[in-house]
């Protein structure tokens, strides 16, 4: 099994994608379709991830457009949470 990866690093890949995807994640949360520990949950699954390399140059590709990308990257851990936010 692979080390975690760092978690603000995560926290910021997690951020990226969201608005990536569009997604409001503040929104979210002050709506109740997301608790904290939901939050939590998805840095943590991103900090497991493999793909940490393919994920930088997806989501540097994604800000460089100019309008939301409809799913995340495949292989995202977080994918189903982001196309239900």
């Amino acid at each position: 099994m692979a080390p975690k990866g760092d978690p603000k690093v995560h926290y910021w890949h997690v951020q990226r994608m969201a608005k990536s995807l569009g997604c409001d994640m503040a929104q979210a949360m002050s709506e109740g379709r997301l608790s904290s520990e939901d939050w939590v949950a998805m840095v943590e699954r991103c900090r497991d991830c493999q793909s940490t390399c393919a994920c930088r140059r997806w989501l540097r590709a994604a800000e460089l457009e100019d309008a939301p990308r409809e799913a995340a990257m495949p292989g995202c851990e977080n994918a189903l949470v982001f196309a239900h936010v």
